[in-house]
């Protein structure tokens, strides 16, 4: 599964991705409130009482006071996510594939006592018309295998759909489809879709009524993200990479890891 014809691959997940942006078949509400709404994707009947291993969520925002632009420019900028991403361990570009594709790894911290977990991911965006897209998919760099330290997870399709509504303000949607890679527990997968989802959503809202300011500070001429003659990354061959698979990752079985939070109130 190279990523030969990566063109053919990337449209293919631009129009899945929207699609399943849009749709409201098969969600389920868990959070309504202040103009954020967050759904999980409601999985087939199965088994017993089963955690579906790929965890689906989606959040929109109904931002008032941002633009499109801004917002798109924010989700882009790796320096600025330094300043407020609160689940980010740590984050760096790793090569560019094309005017609009690249290749990075991002690690991130879960609740504890939940383990670290790490993705690469192969990330492209397009604009066209008015709307913003911005995706990821999981890949495999032969230079940055899984290591002991954390699980590497797999992001099948996760991404972000900005549409304007007026000249400052904007639709924000950002939805996973991931594999975390072992079972976890089920107040972690409650509560990434009742608590951490809106504090993140909370933070990049912020995050992009501060942008101006911060960006004029900051270099604030360089946007490679719309000039890719600015990116100076080194070029890489999509077809050394290929699609990672969750099967062929560990499993970490987490699932009987005690809320922390929930101990300490009881301690």
């Amino acid at each position: 599964s190279s990523l030969g014809d990566s063109a053919f691959v990337l449209s293919e997940a631009f129009f899945d991705f929207r699609k399943q942006c849009l749709a409201t078949e098969n969600w389920l509400n868990k959070y309504d409130e202040n103009g954020m709404q967050v759904w999980v994707e409601v999985p087939a009947a199965n088994k017993k009482n089963h955690v579906p291993k790929v965890h689906k969520i989606k959040c929109k925002m109904t931002i008032k006071d941002v633009s499109a632009a801004t917002m798109y420019d924010v989700i882009h900028d790796g320096q600025y996510r330094k300043t407020w991403d609160p689940a980010m361990h740590e984050s760096f570009d790793i090569a560019r594939l094309s005017n609009n594709a690249d290749v990075g790894y991002y690690s991130w911290v879960c609740p504890n006592p939940i383990k670290k977990r790490d993705v690469v991911t192969l990330r492209s965006w397009q604009k066209i018309d008015d709307e913003y897209i911005i995706i990821n998919f999981s890949v495999k760099h032969p230079k940055y295998p899984p290591t002991k330290k954390l699980v590497r997870a797999v992001s099948m399709l996760t991404g972000y759909f900005i549409k304007p509504t007026g000249p400052n303000s904007c639709t924000f949607i950002y939805l996973s489809q991931a594999d975390p890679k072992g079972s976890l527990p089920k107040w972690v997968v409650n509560r990434a879709s009742t608590r951490l989802a809106p504090r993140v959503m909370r933070c990049v809202h912020k995050a992009g009524r501060d942008y101006p300011e911060w960006k004029k500070q900051n270099s604030p001429d360089q946007k490679p993200w719309l000039y890719p003659e600015q990116n100076k990354l080194p070029m890489m061959d999509p077809a050394e990479l290929s699609i990672q698979r969750a099967d062929s990752l560990e499993n970490v079985d987490e699932s009987s890891k005690l809320d922390a939070e929930d101990s300490e109130d009881s301690s």
